[in-house]
């Protein structure tokens, strides 16, 4: 898998969403390499990682495998774990695996009802499959704040503080990933159950201003299936809070770890 690395101390990987990139933690990277050795990571079929073998389909669950053969590849046995999105449901299987010293579950899917579900999946497809003239005027837009915020929104509760070039790969990455659809669509499989068995410490936390995994609706459940679990609510904060707040951000990922 592509990864990029900095800092040291105990390992630290980063799992980023559906149709996202490793470089959507730079915001938080400095603050925490500070601390620990930060990795992160491309999920396979997405940034400049290679996809899963064509007979292996990219459920939660199977990447979740593919992060466990990458920590055996890099020698770094149960690292700390953070995931946002759909990285969040691989950092909670992880953990539940007993393959991650400690997860951090930042607005994570598998929270949500069939209908929420499909809320998730027409919302993002709808967006991925825009013509190619309706792309090229999207990455036009997002060279001003108002196009940002336009284009955005959904997953960024302040999207005007994305930088222009931030903003540009994130849509170009988000159209190119060749995982996307397939990835998308084993989202039918992927319900979070059972919590009580993960040994390891778990706190998850969550955007109030989360319009894709909607924070009123799924994260009571996630309470539910994780009692024993740390429940921090990002106020204000988007579906992908980095940019949002890094500082909140960063000193809530730092404390996750802390109890570790």
């Amino acid at each position: 898998m592509n990864h990029a690395r900095r800092g040291s101390g105990q390992p630290l990987v980063l799992i980023h969403g559906i149709g996202s990139h490793l470089h959507i933690w730079r915001p938080v990277t400095r603050p925490l390499s500070e601390r620990y050795d930060v990795i992160a990571v491309d999920v396979p079929g997405f940034g400049q990682s290679q996809p899963l073998p064509a007979e292996v389909e990219p459920t939660v669950g199977a990447f979740a495998t593919a992060f466990e053969r990458f920590f055996a590849d890099l020698g770094i046995p149960k690292p700390h774990v953070a995931g946002n999105s759909m990285g969040g449901g691989i950092a909670l299987e992880l953990g539940r695996r007993g393959a991650a010293r400690s997860v951090t579950a930042i607005s994570p899917v598998g929270f949500w009802t069939p209908r929420e579900r499909r809320f998730c999946q027409l919302s993002l497809k709808l967006r991925h499959d825009i013509p190619e003239p309706a792309r090229r005027a999207a990455l036009a837009l997002v060279a001003t704040s108002g196009g940002r915020t336009l284009q955005m929104g959904q997953i960024f509760a302040r999207p005007w503080l994305i930088p222009p070039e931030a903003a540009r790969r994130t849509l170009e990455n988000f159209w190119a990933s060749p995982a996307f659809t397939r990835a998308l669509a084993a989202f039918n499989q992927y319900t979070f159950r059972d919590g009580h068995e993960i040994g390891v410490p778990v706190s998850v936390l969550w955007g109030s201003r989360d319009r894709l995994l909607l924070y009123r609706r799924q994260a009571p459940r996630a309470r539910q299936a994780l009692r024993q679990a740390r429940h921090v609510t990002l106020e204000g904060l988007g579906h992908t809070p980095f940019y949002d707040d890094p500082a909140v951000v960063a000193r809530e990922m730092l404390a996750a770890m802390a109890i570790a």
